[in-house]
């Protein structure tokens, strides 16, 4: 079955040179959080120069494009652009060595071991090919390069920036490159993504020696028994047939052995597939938290959120309209993935707008190290996003990113 894509193969596969050069030149100037401003002068240039109407400093760093093309439907798509704190340890040619500083005034290295780099590649050249063959195409086209995912904070704030400056979406579009078979492409309607929530939990005690432990409230054993009883939120509360992780991933208190503290901190991390759950679940941690301050006569604790994400759940009819597309084009390199328990603020963009949604994986594996951990059932060994060693196969995942992000946009267009 052709598609109208076909049309345009000469121009798509003469462009992947210049993609895989803009990924690279990325890959090795990675910007942290809430500080793409690099990376997103880059993006604004490469769309003005396309002609598409630029919106710059949304959002701090964020870049909208608007491209008319007649009467149709308004399609947004939309890539991410934020690196992480953290070493790149690939050892590849174009490897970063690059240091950046935290909002914190933290010296740090920086990298792309998210892919953020590459879906601002590939939205760069989804929309070069779009803008220079409008005969294939009708409606609004509108690109947003997104700051800070990493933080949960890029979307939102975006959101605020562009309201009632920009028309209302009829779809909103976005994929991930993800650890896969290089080449292919997984779609799933409903739950794609986790939500994900962060949480700050400062437990308040009344310090003392450690030789007279009668004259405090001692914060460390309130901390080290919400520990073990927040273990039980999902072991207990969540039922079987629903999925949730608690994870508590850093426990903070006191500076020597023989005093006790003033304060100690948890930092947990949960996932959850439904709206539902993860309400219950910050319910039952605010429960557990205040009843062992309470047990121990401390005061109440104090709980933050350090970044929070919703679910991202897939629009049904989109879903299915997309992945008709997918699997004209794509044929057996597109299947029906499961659901994955990383999480994403893009569906901000959508449960604000009330707009339905879709977002995608492109695997990046090398074909034969996907195989053979297929085959020896090791596939969690291969490194993932967020990993020091997560890396890229170029080719073919260049141009199927791509192609997947102009299937998708022409699906509307």
């Amino acid at each position: 079955m052709s598609h109208i894509l076909d049309q345009v193969q000469d121009q798509i596969e003469s462009l992947l040179p210049k993609i895989e050069h803009i990924y690279k030149d990325l890959h090795q100037n990675p910007e942290l959080s809430m500080q793409e401003f690099r990376t997103s002068k880059i993006a604004a240039d490469h769309l003005r120069d396309l002609g598409f109407e630029v919106s710059e400093n949304l959002g701090i760093t964020g870049v909208v494009g608007i491209m008319k093309n007649g009467d149709g439907q308004v399609v947004m798509l939309r890539a991410d652009m934020d690196a992480l704190p953290m070493e790149e340890k690939t050892n590849l040619p174009y490897a970063s060595r690059a240091v950046g500083e935290t909002s914190d005034g933290i010296k740090t290295p920086v990298s792309h071991m998210c892919g953020h780099d590459l879906h601002v590649a590939w939205m760069m050249g989804a929309s070069e090919i779009l803008s220079k063959n409008k005969n294939l195409w009708k409606g609004t086209l509108m690109v947003v390069f997104q700051p800070g995912e990493e933080i949960g904070k890029g979307a939102l704030a975006m959101i605020d920036d562009m309201k009632d400056k920009f028309l209302k979406p009829d779809i909103i579009l976005g994929q991930h490159v993800m650890v896969g078979k290089a080449g292919t492409v997984g779609y799933k309607a409903g739950a794609i993504l986790t939500a994900g929530d962060s949480l700050h939990i400062k437990f308040h005690g009344r310090g003392a020696h450690g030789s007279m432990p009668q004259n405090s409230i001692d914060p460390v054993m309130i901390a080290a028994h919400s520990a073990v009883r927040l273990q039980t939120i999902v072991s207990r509360e969540i039922s079987p047939l629903d999925s949730a992780v608690l994870t508590i991933g850093s426990i903070q208190a006191g500076t020597t052995e023989n005093i006790i503290p003033d304060d100690a901190v948890l930092k947990i991390n949960m996932r959850s597939y439904k709206d539902s759950v993860r309400e219950k679940m910050i319910k039952s941690v605010e429960r557990i938290c205040l009843c062992e301050s309470h047990a121990s006569g401390a005061s109440k604790p104090e709980i933050k959120f350090i970044d929070s994400y919703p679910v991202t759940e897939n629009d049904e009819y989109a879903t299915k309209k997309l992945s008709e597309n997918f699997i004209s084009y794509f044929g057996d390199r597109c299947y029906e993935t499961k659901p994955a328990t990383a999480s994403e603020d893009f569906s901000y963009f959508g449960r604000r707008w009330g707009v339905p949604y879709v977002f995608w994986f492109i695997g990046s594996t090398e074909k034969g190290e996907w195989e053979k951990a297929v085959n020896e059932d090791k596939v969690e060994s291969i490194p993932a996003n967020h990993s020091s060693q997560f890396k890229i196969e170029l080719n073919p995942t260049v141009k199927t990113g791509l192609e997947a992000m102009l299937v998708a946009a022409l699906a509307w267009l």
